[in-house]
């Protein structure tokens, strides 16, 4: 489909700055410039609100766009940057890049991927490298996007620009060597790793719970037996003798 052509009207501006950029603001005006190798470049003010609608087209940012400016001075322009306040959305100021008709122009248009991978039916998983691609083109060619048919595609393989079939009158400006898709082999779940088991003390019994072996040392930490206490076996422990010359 041909690039339509928008129409925005725009005032100019002899002010530029902080201050005069916000007193546009203020009248719902938003300050933009026009430039390129053709002119000198125009400051101008315009609608935050008709721009919108002006790029409200298939092409989108791609759309050609005739600025009208007061005073009866026009320019054939592409939408080429914005900015826009993080907080509520609004545009706070526009470039735009002058063009003529039948001079070549180079944007990036849109990549689209259709189809399904022979590879993802296989468990592979698809992944768009490229989401644009540069191209070369007069501003009445420019296409809506680039469809991709990764149907054929199996798992490890992919596809380069240089596989591409570029539409009528327009040529490439990237690498034919550029990834635009892939089908990756999916990644296998971590096998998880049990801790080993405990290393046996030696003289231990193997059954869980049976009675340590006469005369292994406690465990650590166990506690010591209290003075006086029984001995393993039930027997009392033998009276020490009493000192010799002890007082009656």
């Amino acid at each position: 489909m041909a690039n339509e052509v928008s129409t925005l009207s725009a005032q100019k501006r002899d002010k530029s700055g902080k201050g005069p950029a916000r007193q546009l603001r203020f009248k719902g005006l938003v300050p933009a410039v026009c430039y390129g190798p053709y002119d000198k470049p125009l400051h101008v003010a315009i609608d935050p609100l008709a721009l919108k609608k002006a790029i409200a087209t298939a092409h989108k940012f791609n759309t050609v766009i005739k600025l009208s400016v007061e005073g009866g001075e026009t320019r054939v322009v592409l939408l080429k940057d914005y900015e826009k306040d993080p907080l509520d959305g609004k545009v706070l100021h526009a470039d735009f890049l002058e063009v003529r008709m039948d001079k070549d122009v180079v944007v990036n248009v849109p990549v689209v991927l259709i189809g399904k991978p022979a590879g993802v039916l296989e468990g592979g998983i698809l992944q768009q490298v490229a989401r644009t691609l540069a191209v070369l083109c007069k501003p009445s060619d420019i296409p809506e996007k680039i469809e991709v048919d990764v149907s054929g595609l199996a798992i490890t393989e992919s596809l380069h620009v240089e596989d591409l079939k570029a539409p009528a009158g327009v040529k490439f400006k990237v690498r034919g060597d550029q990834t635009v898709a892939v089908v990756n082999v999916p990644e296998k779940e971590e096998e998880v790793v049990k801790p080993a088991a405990a290393a046996a003390v030696p003289g231990a019994e193997g059954v869980a719970g049976a009675p340590a072996a006469a005369g292994a040392a406690p465990a650590a930490g166990a506690a010591a037996p209290a003075a006086g206490a029984p001995a393993a076996g039930g027997k009392a422990p033998a009276k020490a003798p009493a000192e010799k010359g002890a007082k009656k």
